[in-house]
């Protein structure tokens, strides 16, 4: 019987997404802009869970620096920026390399790329920041198209309607079993990629641990791999919104002198490079997404609550202690 509702509930699901990416299209951007409000509004007011998950969020990464007043207006406008890169997501058929420029402007683009070579090899780290699925689209349309891993939905069904949507501008998805030793061999091959490198990793899946908002979390080190073996450059890049239905495409510096540096210290300096502009504007950012699992053994502030320890990450923590605190010795005898 369960099964039976599954399949039944896929199917609507299936249905309901093909119905929205034939209709979206057909609106202006200004009702794509409300139907998102009205959508993401309703998300918040409906998923409890994640709406609870967002302000415990804020609150471990904000401290009292947000009264609860701000923090229920951030966590909403989270959910809305969310929905809005949804439904453009599903409008982005109506983008074309000749007029994705009315609706992105771009900063920093050229002097970035200045030392990435002829092919414009790079190693784009992206954030969950606004809309990264029009980033993605936008850097297709800059000649920047690249391999990119796919995420699977649980609902199979809905696959190929994101693959046909997200490589609209050129990009190819690959499916995530041996991705990352398909990314290599592009790369070495002077191709492209992105990734989305702010969601929480096991430690058992390539990890390294930073420090984000001062809290410890696991994130992937597929970045800081990929340029260790091909040389090819990091640099990071997020979306903002602008009025208007329109965005901003922002690129980061690159991720200079990684040759002397761990995978850690590299995905590091990329968070380093973002978490500035999530402090200044923090709404765009998923925050209803749990950014922190793993608690360590002994923390020195509070975590969320869905929060647990978990050895490996511990084993983790400790690691990479010891071993920066060795390098730290080798420089002093130096």
């Amino acid at each position: 019987m369960r099964s039976r509702w599954k399949r039944i509930r896929y199917s609507l699901e299936w249905a309901g997404l093909y119905l929205a990416a034939k209709l979206v299209p057909l609106c202006s951007r200004k009702a794509c802009y409300r139907l998102a409000q009205v959508a993401g509004a309703l998300l918040s007011s409906l998923d409890r869970h994640r709406y609870h998950v967002a302000r415990n969020n804020l609150e471990v990464a904000f401290g009292d620096q947000l009264s609860a007043r701000e923090r229920r207006k951030i966590v909403r406008e989270s959910f809305q920026h969310f929905a809005r890169t949804m439904v453009d997501l599903l409008w982005s058929p109506r983008l074309t390399p000749l007029n994705f420029l009315w609706y992105i402007e771009l900063q920093n683009f050229e002097e970035t790329m200045r030392d990435t070579g002829l092919e414009r090899s790079v190693i784009i780290a992206c954030y969950h920041y606004s809309n990264f699925e029009w980033l993605s689209l936008a850097c297709g349309f800059l000649e920047l198209k690249g391999t990119i891993i796919s995420q699977e939905f649980k609902n199979s069904l809905l696959d190929p309607i994101f693959k046909n949507l997200r490589e609209q501008s050129g990009h190819e998805l690959i499916p995530r079993e041996r991705g990352i030793v398909r990314l290599y061999k592009v790369l070495r091959r002077k191709g492209r990629t992105a990734l989305l490198v702010d969601l929480t990793v096991p430690p058992s899946q390539g990890a390294v641990a930073i420090d984000c908002f001062g809290l410890k979390t696991s994130v992937t080190s597929a970045h800081a791999w990929l340029n260790e073996r091909t040389g090819v450059p990091i640099i990071p890049a997020h979306c903002e919104a602008l009025p208007n239905g329109r965005y901003r495409l922002i690129f980061h510096p690159k991720i200079t002198n990684t040759g002397g540096m761990t995978h850690q210290e590299i995905a590091q300096a990329c968070w380093d490079s973002f978490e500035p502009y999530v402090r200044k504007n923090p709404a765009p950012w998923l925050w209803m997404y749990k950014h922190w699992r793993y608690l360590p053994e002994h923390p020195d502030r509070p975590y969320p609550f869905y929060a647990n320890f978990y050895r490996p990450f511990e084993d983790m923590l400790q690691s990479e202690k010891i071993k920066s605190s060795t390098e730290g010795n080798e420089e002093n005898e130096d």
